[in-house]
Formats: C-alpha cells, sequence, structure tokens
C-alpha cells in the first residue's frame, strides 16, 4: 500500500476493564483490526510544473515526513528524477554537516525527516552557493523556511508562524503557482533590462548631437531643447508601458538561472547599449551631411536629420523589445500600447514637419516629401543593423 503511494495506519481493538488506563500501551491486550490506507493525491498540473522546472535548470526537493516507501511512490508520480534514491531522517543524523553537502547534490527525495534536519539541509544547499526557496506550512517548519532564501508559506492551511517566517505566501497552495512566478519574474527581469539597455543606447544620439556643434564651430546646430523635450515624450512612455507589457521570451523557461554574482547590467550590456546608441548616431549624422551637400539649408537638414533620429528611434525600440523575436514578430503581437505610442510618434512628427506653425516652433523648414527617402533609407539601413547584431548575439548564446 505504501509503494502506491498510500500513506497507512494500522488499526486495533482492546478489551480493558480497569476504570484507569494503564501507564504503558504494552499493558493492553490488542487485537488487529486491518489497515487503511490514505491517500493525499498530487495535482494533476504538479508533474508538468516540476517537469518546467528542470527546463529552467531548477532542482526540485521533495522534503516529508512519510515512510519511505510512500515518499518514494509520490515523487515517482511527481516526476522527480533520480526518485528512486530515498533518504531518511536517521540516516541525515549519521552525516556530518560536510558529509551532507557533498551527498546532497545527488538527492532529490528525503523521507522520515524532522524539522531540526529540514534546517540542515536548507543550510546545506545554501552552503553549496544554491538560491534556495523552500515550501511549508506547519510551526515546525518555521526555522527552515526563515533560513532558506525564499520562503513560500501556505496561504490556505498554514499556520500563522510559517506565514510570519516566509517571504511569500502562496493564497492557493499550488505548486504550479510557484513556477508561474518565476515566469513572471523572468520576464520581468528581461524587460527591464531591455529598458535600461534602451535608455541608454537612445541618449547616446541626443548626447552626441547635442554636444558635436561645441566641438566642430562651423557645424549647425542640429537638435534644439524642444526637440529633446520631444524626445523624451517619447522615451519616457515607451519605457514604463510598451517594455513592460512586452510578453515573455519563448524561450524564457529553458535557460539556466542567472548566476548569484551576476550584476542586472554589467559591462557587456553597457557595450551592447552604446554600440547600438553609436550606430544610430552615425546614421543621423551621416543624413545631416548628406543634406546639407545636397544643397539644404540649415532648417530643411535639420528637418531630415530630425525625422531620421525619429524613425531610427523607432526602429531602435522594435528591435530591442525582444533579445529572441525578429522585428516582425514583434509588430506582429498584440502589443498595443506599444503600437499606440509609435502611432502617435510618427503622427506628431509629420505635424511637426508638414504644418508650418509647428515647423515654425521647432526651428525647421520643410524640403518637400522627396527628401525625407534618405532619412527612411537610413532607418531601414540601422534596422537590418540590429536586427544582423541580434541574430548573431543569439547564435553564439
Amino acid at each position: 500500500m505504501a509503494s502506491r503511494g498510500l500513506r497507512v495506519l494500522a488499526v486495533a481493538k482492546a478489551d480493558y476493564k480497569e476504570t484507569a488506563l494503564p501507564k504503558n500501551q504494552e499493558e493492553l491486550n490488542l487485537t488487529l483490526i486491518g489497515l487503511i490506507g490514505l491517500e493525499d493525491p498530487i495535482r494533476p498540473e504538479v508533474p508538468n510544473a516540476i517537469k518546467e522546472c528542470y527546463e529552467a535548470g531548477i532542482k526540485v526537493i521533495m522534503i516529508t515526513g512519510d515512510f519511505p516507501l510512500t515518499a518514494k511512490a509520490i515523487a515517482t508520480k511527481a516526476g522527480l528524477k533520480e526518485s528512486g534514491r530515498v533518504v531518511t531522517g536517521d540516516e541525515i543524523n549519521n552525516w556530518s554537516d560536510e558529509e551532507l553537502q557533498q551527498k546532497i547534490n545527488s538527492i532529490n527525495v528525503f523521507a522520515r525527516v524532522v524539522p531540526e534536519q529540514k534546517l540542515r539541509i536548507i543550510k546545506a544547499l545554501k552552503n553549496n552557493n544554491e538560491v534556495v526557496a523552500m515550501t511549508g506550512d506547519g510551526v515546525n517548519d518555521a526555522p527552515a523556511l526563515k533560513a532558506a532564501d525564499i520562503g513560500v508559506a501556505m496561504g490556505k492551511k498554514g499556520t500563522d508562524v510559517a506565514r510570519e517566517a516566509s517571504s511569500l505566501v502562496l493564497l492557493d497552495d499550488n505548486f504550479a503557482s510557484i513556477v508561474m512566478a518565476i515566469r513572471l519574474g523572468r520576464k520581468i527581469y528581461d524587460n527591464l533590462q531591455k529598458a535600461m539597455s534602451y535608455i541608454m543606447a537612445i541618449h547616446v544620439p541626443i548626447i552626441g548631437l547635442t554636444l558635436l556643434p561645441a566641438f566642430f564651430s562651423n557645424m549647425p546646430i542640429l537638435l534644439l531643447p524642444l526637440h529633446i523635450i520631444f524626445m523624451e515624450l517619447i522615451v519616457d512612455p515607451i519605457c514604463s508601458i510598451a517594455f513592460e507589457s512586452e510578453q515573455e521570451e519563448k524561450s524564457i523557461m529553458q535557460r539556466n538561472p542567472r548566476p548569484i554574482d551576476e550584476r542586472f547590467f554589467g559591462f557587456k550590456k553597457v557595450i551592447g547599449s552604446a554600440i547600438n546608441g553609436t550606430l544610430l548616431f552615425i546614421m543621423v549624422l551621416v543624413v545631416f551631411y548628406l543634406s546639407l551637400k545636397e544643397g539644404h539649408n540649415e532648417k530643411e537638414a535639420r528637418a531630415i536629420s530630425f525625422s531620421a533620429l525619429i524613425i531610427g528611434n523607432v526602429f531602435l525600440i522594435l528591435s530591442q523589445l525582444s533579445k529572441t523575436r525578429s522585428f516582425i514578430s514583434v509588430l506582429l503581437e498584440k502589443n498595443t500600447s506599444l503600437i499606440i505610442l509609435l502611432s502617435v510618434a510618427l503622427i506628431l512628427l509629420g505635424v511637426i514637419n508638414f504644418l508650418p506653425g509647428f515647423t515654425v516652433l521647432f526651428g525647421m523648414t520643410n524640403p518637400g516629401v522627396a527628401h525625407y527617402v534618405p532619412a527612411l533609407i537610413g532607418g531601414a539601413l540601422l534596422l537590418l543593423s540590429l536586427e544582423l547584431i541580434k541574430f548573431l548575439d543569439l547564435k553564439r548564446s
């Protein structure tokens, strides 16, 4: 019965005619009635959730007070790897902390474990530089929940002590919800990184185009204060809305957890953002130079170059929104806020270029529709370059 995952109780009866109960149960003449098998079935979504954990590089360990055969059967049904090896609390007592730390990497199921042994398991994992999440519901689980990096208490059947000792409270007592939280956490982390990368990249051309006339006295001023304000009106909503609502990467649960000492925005990401921003800066500068070579005056060249900057910014956003998908896939997805923001930005660009009052306000002159072609070609070349860099980076990683 235990090997089928049942918790087994023996039931007996005794006839006892004395008024006071004996001090020891052995004094009772017990007669076995039979065995009761109690089943606490795993939720149907648990095996798939554990499979997702393994694909995401997350190790799952079962710690229970059940009989070893029962624990082994439940672990097999749940899909735990190497569930044939079951270590009991008595075995843990015979190991030193160093031995437990060495052996724990190959153990996935612990049975007949008492609270102090749970605490030793948590400490052994942390000493191996593992980030440990521990679930529990009882008063005796509190020390281990507190010692874990992330203590997760059961919200329905968990005790107040367990909830107070934990970092998180699981409202539905469902293991699959933990896996969903991991997926959501990875998505948020990715989107924050992408937003930060975009912020750094877009400010490279803004700063460069603003400072360049200070170093070359014969160069016309390209960006006026109003242009920079207009750019920021695009940048801020994109970062706070579009990147936040962008869907997760397709392979988000097929990659290993990031190293514990990895910085949120390390040197490589800074360099990558700087390269993307420099490409946009060079593209706008080339369009500006070609406009002057064609004979356009300062205000006409400013209109063409500023359009190239806005178009390049739009393409930069489309490329930065995903690290694993092309800009076409990003456009085909239903990111409503992105479509609205980019549409508003392009409509306002048209208003600035073609309505006389606004062109004067922004210090520009409309050179004619045909003269905006270099801005479109420059933006397209920039987009192809960004997508090629993304493809090569993805292939390398």
